[in-house]
């Protein structure tokens, strides 16, 4: 019957137009950096163009998803399902750190001969492990420990435990980025010039990027949090970002110890 309630527990989501929008904007941004990177002109303005439309279209279309969750829309069959997303996700962005780890791993473990035949390279000075890297993860340590303490509190209804425990979790993690900067300033190799430094950085630069935006997914729960979202029964938005915050802090364990430790263990310490 038209104008009755549903008889299930399931969203049937309204039509959007994001979908599309998001499409030709990623067409659009690729296109541009292609064309950019081939030094044709105007690439790099398109570039540009496509990912400012990117990510308007993200911004436009979780505000649809936060709508719909606070409209009483995404009951616990649906908060299960988003739940299983996540998961997901988090499982292709699992794969996607194997493959950079399987690149350092495969030059680490059979340096060939244009490597000098030892790992890492000769006249590669590595960071020490015990600086600045030990640093930053107790600084990780600590944020999956304050942002686990914020779940505690909300799941008791604590909204003041639940901002502070945010609070702490995005100061740390920007406290992680700047140091992380840092080294990256001073390291006594590059990008380009020896499968160390390429793997190195790619491995370390692209958790980086990660923290970065797990950061400003926990600032995104902040200011839902002060604008009164969040229940201790539905606050899926809350828990995927703890989630991701703590695949990040567990990739950089492995990190930290398959890089920085046992990949640099014999070399010159810069």
């Amino acid at each position: 019957m038209a104008g009755a309630a549903p008889e299930h527990d399931y969203h049937l989501v309204n039509p959007s137009i994001w979908p599309f929008i998001g499409a030709m904007s990623a067409l659009g941004m690729a296109a541009g950096g292609i064309m950019w990177m081939h030094e044709q002109p105007y690439g790099g303005w398109l570039f540009f163009a496509g990912l400012g439309a990117v990510l308007f279209t993200m911004f436009s279309w979780w505000v649809d998803v936060i709508r719909e969750a606070n409209s009483g829309d995404h009951t616990p069959v649906v908060q299960l399902h988003l739940r299983y997303g996540m998961i997901l996700f988090i499982a292709s962005e699992v794969m996607f750190f194997v493959g950079w780890f399987w690149a350092f791993f495969g030059a680490a473990l059979f340096p060939y001969e244009a490597l000098g035949g030892s790992w890492p390279p000769e006249g590669v000075h590595v960071f020490d492990p015990f600086t600045f890297p030990l640093l930053n993860t107790l600084i990780l340590l600590c944020s999956g420990t304050t942002v686990t303490w914020a779940h505690h509190c909300l799941l008791n209804g604590d909204r003041e435990g639940l901002k502070a425990g945010l609070w702490l979790t995005i100061l740390l993690g920007i406290l992680f980025s700047c140091i992380q900067a840092y080294e990256y300033a001073h390291a006594a190799f590059d990008f380009s010039g020896n499968i160390y430094g390429a793997t190195f950085f790619m491995a370390t630069g692209f958790h980086g990027f990660h923290v970065i935006i797990g950061t400003i997914f926990l600032a995104v729960c902040l200011i839902r949090t002060y604008k009164g979202d969040f229940t201790p029964k539905q606050h899926f938005g809350f828990e995927a970002a703890a989630w991701y915050w703590h695949f990040v802090d567990v990739v950089w364990l492995f990190l930290f110890v398959s890089i920085y430790v046992w990949g640099g263990a014999g070399a010159e310490i810069h």
